[in-house]
């Protein structure tokens, strides 16, 4: 190594330098980064054929027949072979819904009672599919919550949570979360719409 050193001229001190340089990522870079290593399964679209497919793929993947839809607008987006449910109290599918924001700097899909109604996430199935937008992303949980005060200025909704751990079978030893396991099986679809 000190043949390298000498040949390059490089100094212990710039070595460390090279070694220790942060890595600043854009704002989607960041927030895949942060959400796969949390053990989220990400599929990026760009087209509605290309959303319809992955939808089908994940199905077929898991042995799925029928998602329990909580925004009936994302209907349109299920391929034919996909059947859909709306009961209100039965989450035994896979649940399909869309979120509020997708928080980067966490990986964390923060959700309010504009999707999840008066349920808690804990209420719900294991298995969670969401549609998002690239519109959706913000830095951190502070923006979520401006950016939801700012959307529903007259409305606020309630029931404000995320999924922070997309690995079903993690222990959170963390005591702030005792009795509030939130953990998802999750697939995100994110729509290129910028």
């Amino acid at each position: 190594m000190s043949f390298l050193k000498k040949l390059f001229n490089i100094s212990e001190k710039e070595n460390k330098q090279i070694v220790e340089q942060e890595v600043y990522l854009s704002l989607d870079d960041l927030f895949v980064h942060n959400f796969k290593e949390k053990g989220g399964k990400f599929i990026y679209c760009t087209t509605e054929i290309e959303l319809k497919s992955s939808f089908e793929k994940i199905f077929k993947e898991n042995n799925w027949f029928t998602t329990h839809i909580l925004n009936k607008s994302l209907k349109t987006f299920l391929p034919n072979k996909i059947s859909s449910t709306v009961e209100e109290n039965k989450f035994d599918n896979p649940v399909f819904t869309t979120c509020e924001h997708l928080v980067a700097d966490k990986g964390d899909i923060l959700f309010s009672s504009n999707q999840l109604g008066s349920k808690k996430l804990k209420d719900f199935t294991d298995n969670f599919i969401v549609y998002a937008t690239t519109s959706q992303l913000v830095k951190d949980t502070g923006q979520a919550l401006t950016g939801i005060k700012s959307k529903y200025v007259n409305n606020l909704p309630t029931n404000i949570s995320s999924i922070k751990n997309y690995n079903i079978n993690n222990v959170d030893d963390n005591f702030l979360n005792y009795g509030n396991n939130n953990s998802k099986n999750l697939y995100l679809l994110l729509f290129e719409d910028l």
